[in-house]
């Protein structure tokens, strides 16, 4: 989709899921960008996509911030409905196939609550080091405030790897939407140690992004941002 078109309306194609994601983003940032949560999901649905690449400014547009008031990515558009928010996305993929969402209600709402876990309970603090470490290095309270900020991420994190404790995923042997929300925020710590030094959680890491769907996923981002080249 070229830039002049971004704003198009997708009228008269039906189902057709568009996921937004930016043309360019830092090298640091390649391979994080939240719209890969969307891209794996649909993927591990088995559900056709295409991204709607943002050129740098488009995210303010008016255009765009009335279909995300943030100005985030990604947004997910069908047949005229819009959604934003990452999590939200991969529950509304999710309701599509159980591959992310058991059938069954008790499963489904575990799944659901790892989901959450991994939003809520874990990502603000792994973002707590994540930001100090990208954008405030240099600062001096940036110093001062890293090693609390460690030691708080680790101690969730020794939570998680005890809940996980010899299971291959979090709600046991299969893998859910839960797990790959977890992943993703995990990743965000692939810069430190914080994550790899837990011998369960880097092997929990390792499994889920070994999976093919993660492995198109990335490649397709990392691709739109080789095409933007």
């Amino acid at each position: 989709m070229v830039a002049g078109n971004l704003f198009i309306e997708w009228i008269g194609v039906p189902n057709v899921i568009t996921i937004s994601a930016f043309k360019w983003v830092p090298e640091s940032a390649r391979g994080q960008v939240r719209d890969l949560r969307a891209r794996w999901a649909l993927e591990e649905a088995g559900l056709p996509y295409k991204t709607r690449l943002l050129e740098q400014g488009d995210q303010d547009r008016p255009e765009y911030r009335a279909l995300q008031p943030f100005g985030q990515v990604p947004i997910l558009e069908e047949d005229g409905a819009v959604l934003f928010e990452s999590g939200a996305i991969v529950l509304y993929i999710g309701e599509r196939s159980e591959a992310l969402l058991p059938k069954d209600s008790r499963a489904r709402a575990r799944a659901v609550q790892w989901l959450i876990a991994a939003l809520n309970s874990i990502e603000p603090f792994v973002m707590n080091v994540a930001l100090i470490d990208l954008f405030y290095a240099n600062e001096e309270w940036a110093k001062l405030r890293r090693p609390g900020a460690v030691a708080f991420v680790q101690r969730r994190l020794s939570a998680l790897s005890r809940s996980l404790g010899d299971k291959p995923f979090l709600d046991g042997d299969r893998f859910t939407a839960g797990d790959l929300m977890m992943t993703t925020v995990l990743r965000i710590l692939k810069h430190t140690d914080i994550v790899s030094s837990d011998k369960r959680l880097a092997e929990y890491v390792a499994r889920c992004t070994s999976r093919p769907a993660f492995k198109r996923a990335l490649d397709a981002q990392i691709g739109d941002f080789r095409v933007a080249a």
